[in-house]
């Protein structure tokens, strides 16, 4: 995209709602615990010393707006990055804050 280009109505509103996402430092903290690799509810909850319930709820926020995806291995669910562009966002939002 040009700099001197418009987004359409559409994107705009899209890339707000995205950013709201990102606009909890809980899921924040979940995406980066997610950049290595896939992890269970449990595994997330004990990287960042809160409960299940606290996790599993901002989990159904960051798969509603597809950042993370999901897959059955018997009784649990192991969620993982949807892609690297989530990675990309993160990244790059770092270092324009540490700039």
């Amino acid at each position: 995209m040009e700099d001197n280009e418009f987004l359409n109505e559409e994107i705009v509103y899209d890339l707000a709602d995205l950013f709201k996402v990102f606009s909890d430092s809980t899921r924040i903290r979940i995406l980066v615990a997610l950049f290595d690799g896939e992890l269970c509810v449990g595994e997330i909850a004990q990287k960042l010393e809160m409960s299940q319930t606290a996790i599993s709820h901002q989990l159904r926020v960051l798969k509603q707006n597809h950042l993370i995806k999901y897959r059955r291995q018997g009784k649990s669910m192991i969620y993982s990055l949807a892609d690297e562009h989530v990675k990309t966002i993160i990244n790059c939002a770092t270092e324009h804050v540490e700039e």
